[in-house]
């Protein structure tokens, strides 16, 4: 039997007002069940008015580590990867959100960390210093993180260029990286509309691709990167199924 070791949490050090800004925040008894709810809800919401089809989950691992990248047009894209995602992985999931959106005020720092779990990345500031914790956090407490590598939603709905910061996350690293399609939610709710609209949704997730032997500095982060873009794209033009 293995011996029974003690690890405290991640932001134990962190006094309260600053763990719902930090990378390393990890989920309380509140903010699980906040979590729980707010998934409950949006699943129930996206079956209801955008007919939410999921297809490729045995593309996931069986359990975690992960990290899951898709395309990025709407804000119903984090709430439909949550909802899509294993239940039983909903602690351990947290989607990376842009600190200068999600987390500009304490309210909308708390809704972000307590109902989405997201955690802030900079996308402007201290990058390396915030990717290494994650990368360490991966591999350490079996996280899954859902990563929108463009960077921001896309105003046309195009599939738009890969940031590096995917390649610092992943390159080198003994982590899956699942690829997934969100088809639909441009249409449903682009950027320039204020509130969502109903219409047809669907994901689909592709085959998991495997960074290990790559080499974590800029050559590698750009591989990651070529590959990845690929990946989202191939999934893409295999089609979404429709009930």
């Amino acid at each position: 039997m293995k011996d029974f070791e003690y690890e405290p949490a991640s932001d134990l050090h962190l006094a309260p007002g600053e763990r719902s800004t930090s990378v390393l925040r990890e989920p309380g008894l509140i903010g699980a069940a906040a979590h729980r709810v707010t998934r409950g809800v949006a699943r129930t919401y996206l079956k209801a008015a955008h007919r939410l089809d999921v297809a490729g989950l045995e593309h996931l691992p069986v359990e975690p580590p992960c990290v899951v990248i898709a395309n990025h047009t709407s804000h119903l894209d984090a709430l439909a990867l949550m909802s899509a995602l294993p239940a039983r992985w909903c602690r351990r999931t947290y989607p990376l959100a842009a600190g200068d959106v999600f987390f500009e005020s304490p309210r909308r720092a708390s809704w972000s960390s307590l109902c989405l779990n997201a955690l802030p990345v900079d996308r402007e500031h201290g990058r390396r210093h915030a990717i290494q914790n994650l990368r360490d956090r991966l591999g350490r407490q079996g996280c899954v993180f859902v990563l929108f590598p463009e960077g921001t939603r896309s105003a046309d709905g195009v599939l738009h260029e890969f940031k590096l910061g995917l390649g610092m996350l992943v390159a080198g690293a003994a982590v899956p990286v699942v690829p997934c399609w969100i088809d639909g939610a441009h249409r449903c709710w682009p950027r320039d509309r204020r509130w969502p609209r109903p219409g047809p949704l669907g994901l689909r997730f592709g085959p998991a691709l495997h960074f290990d032997d790559t080499v974590n500095r800029r050559r590698g982060w750009e591989d990651v990167v070529s590959a990845c873009t690929a990946a989202v794209a191939a999934v893409r033009d295999g089609g979404c199924s429709r009930p």
